[in-house]
């Protein structure tokens, strides 16, 4: 029986749904997330589409794979023309909202239009209505997902909202589903809110079978085998994301003090053990998956708050919002990540904003309008993440990204920003990890740490597990983390191009990876057999993930953006200050442009404008992309 794609094509100005069906030939080379909602967004948005006007197509799309009984396959890509960028906006999800939009009958859901008055997309079990929200219109997440389950008049339904700071277009606005999981990056959230859409609810009674049952089983039984293999798994499960601060600090490569240092005084203080010990009310999960990452965190303190329900703040959030801003109060951090997700914002940009703003304000180049925004003042953090969602005073500039407030203040304030396609930074440092940087700029949706390995993996023991792994897909010798070489690209594409058949495939890369992940790339192609009937191979994953990569490069093509934009921010140019073994160290223009120029080589790309070639469009079949 062929393996199809169900689509869902939203008319939010007609008020109208549709469906169509992706034949499996066309499935087979975008098989769902990323690659798929790129190819639907390519198939219907106009070159030079307005970001926050109605041309601006939003998609939302899962996997084949999303669904079955097995851990990490519970993710969701949404993609649109992104608000923060301008560029291609792409962005994965967890939680149990991916497998309930697939059981509910949803391979991918196309918004287009604006809708007159605030509506919100109900699918279940095949049927799809719009419904009114204008009464959900200014709620805060925990108040909407509440609402909607006793409106509908069920608990188990999965909603993913946008909460006030998409309403009002913050460019770095989320998609939040659970309350507290996000599509964060890009600024999805700020499509949602302008085209009045405050969220799509979903249930469904229909759970996705494996293909090859057989083989899916005994896949599922070498759980075990695989944890006692990888005991590292236990201890990420353990203590999260957040676990790795006091790492990243050792080894100077925790962003401190708006990037201008790589430790942090406090960083013990708001490290992930310290959060276990302290403030960790639980751990969650997302659907059917054993590791159990996620931080549920709850605090009860004169004048301090925060609801459990929002969750607990990750690595990201603990080094953007704590060590970039100079935060060591844990439960302040605990306070500023539950906000974010109240009012629906990526931790990472705010943080990053928040930061630049603290320094752009300590150099006498910004006005704060009364907020107090100091490096070390945790309350100061709290107002601004509430002035940002809510686009009050300053706040309404900083909405804007940091880039863009710069560019209203002049150069130096430009200079001060640590941004690639104007989208802030993550926690991971390319002084420190060099190949990094270079993905950082050629990325097509921005700055982003989950689109290649990091290169700490190329120092593991020649006989461990991630060695071996590794291998798998390449052999890249004993780099040192910065080593910028030809082959330390060649590592850092072939692991972009693993990466991203995992968006694709909607793989959490926290479960699956090319190293210290629960299962490898050979279990990788296992599941995709057993969980499609597709007789793949590693060659053909690969092939998938290049193909999105280049599907997304060509969409930045068509709106001027490449080699013009693949680039990176002064500061990473400028010696590091402070502690620890990354004082004084820096970029050089020479190595950068030395990598990107291997980079668009091997990727085949144009090397004058980093746009991809014809023969690598045709050897992809995306020859029809060309035209458009």
């Amino acid at each position: 029986m062929a393996l199809t794609a169900t689509v869902y094509h939203v008319d939010l100005t007609r008020g109208s749904i549709e469906t169509t069906t992706i034949p499996e030939d066309v499935y087979r080379k975008y098989p769902g997330g990323s690659a798929l909602a790129a190819y639907l967004l390519m198939r219907q948005i106009p070159v030079g589409a307005d970001p926050l006007g109605p041309e601006n197509v939003l998609v939302m799309a899962v996997s084949p794979l999303t669904g079955l009984a097995i851990s990490g396959q519970s993710r969701m890509t949404a993609c649109a023309r992104s608000p923060l960028t301008g560029a291609i906006g792409d962005s994965q999800c967890g939680g149990f909202f991916p497998a309930e939009m697939r059981n509910a009958g949803a391979d991918a859901i196309v918004f287009t239009g604006k809708a007159a008055e605030p509506v919100y997309l109900w699918l279940h079990d095949g049927t799809a209505e719009l419904k009114p929200a204008k009464h959900l219109w200014g709620k805060v997440t925990a108040d909407v997902d509440a609402a909607l389950k006793n409106e509908l008049g069920d608990q188990k339904i999965e909603i993913a909202q946008i909460g006030p700071a998409g309403e009002n277009k913050v460019r770095f606005a989320a998609i939040m589903n659970m309350v507290n999981r996000a599509n964060g990056r890009t600024g999805l959230g700020a499509v949602m809110g302008s085209k009045n859409l405050k969220a799509v609810a979903v249930r469904g009674t229909k759970a996705p079978k494996p293909a090859v049952p057989e083989k899916f089983r005994d896949l599922v039984k070498r759980l075990k085998e695989l944890q006692e293999a990888n005991p590292g798994i236990t201890w990420f499960g353990e203590y999260g994301t957040a676990g790795v601060l006091a790492i990243q600090d050792k080894t100077g490569g925790l962003p401190s003090m708006n990037y201008n240092e790589g430790t942090f005084e406090q960083a013990k203080a708001i490290d992930g053990t310290t959060l276990v010990k302290t403030i960790l009310k639980e751990r969650d999960t997302c659907y059917a998956c054993v590791v159990k990452c996620k931080r549920v965190v709850e605090v009860h303190d004169p004048g301090l708050d925060v609801d459990p329900v929002y969750g607990g703040p990750e690595y990201e959030t603990l080094s953007l919002m704590g060590s970039m801003c100079g935060v060591g109060d844990l439960k302040i951090l605990a306070k500023a990540s539950a906000d974010a997700n109240k009012y629906g914002m990526d931790t990472i940009s705010c943080g990053g904003t928040i930061a630049w703003a603290m320094e752009a304000k300590a150099k006498g180049l910004l006005d704060d309008q009364g907020l107090g925004l100091a490096f070390g003042d945790g309350q100061s953090l709290l107002r601004a993440i509430e002035a940002i969602a809510l686009r009050k005073g300053v706040g309404d500039l900083l909405a804007e990204g940091s880039l863009r407030a710069a560019q209203k203040l002049g150069p130096a304030a430009v200079d001060l920003t640590v941004t690639a396609k104007g989208q802030e930074f993550p926690a991971h440092m390319p002084q420190h990890k060099r190949s990094l940087g270079l993905i950082y700029a050629v990325n097509p949706f921005g700055a982003d740490h989950q689109s290649s390995e990091h290169d700490s993996m190329l120092k593991a023991k020649p006989d461990s597990l991630q060695r071996k792994r590794l291998a798998e897909l390449g052999e890249f010798g004993n780099l040192d983390l910065r080593d910028l070489s030809d082959e330390k690209v060649r590592f850092a594409y072939r692991t972009q191009c693993f990466y991203s058949a995992l968006d694709t495939l909607g793989l959490c890369q926290f479960v699956w990876g090319p190293s210290w992940q629960l299962y490898g790339p050979a279990e990788t192609v296992e599941l995709v057999h057993a969980g499609t009937g597709w007789d793949a191979t590693m060659q053909e994953l690969l092939e998938v993930g290049e193909r999105r990569i280049h599907l997304l490069r060509a969409f930045n093509a068509r709106e001027g953006i490449g080699k013009n934009a693949d680039v990176l921010p002064k500061k990473l140019f400028a010696p590091l200050s402070g502690k620890g073994p990354t004082a004084g160290v820096a970029l050089t223009t020479e190595e950068f442009e030395r990598a990107r120029a291997t980079y668009y080589d091997l990727a085949g790309c144009d090397p004058a404008t980093g746009y991809p070639t014809k023969a690598t469009l045709a050897s992809l079949s995306l020859t029809w992309v060309e035209s458009r």
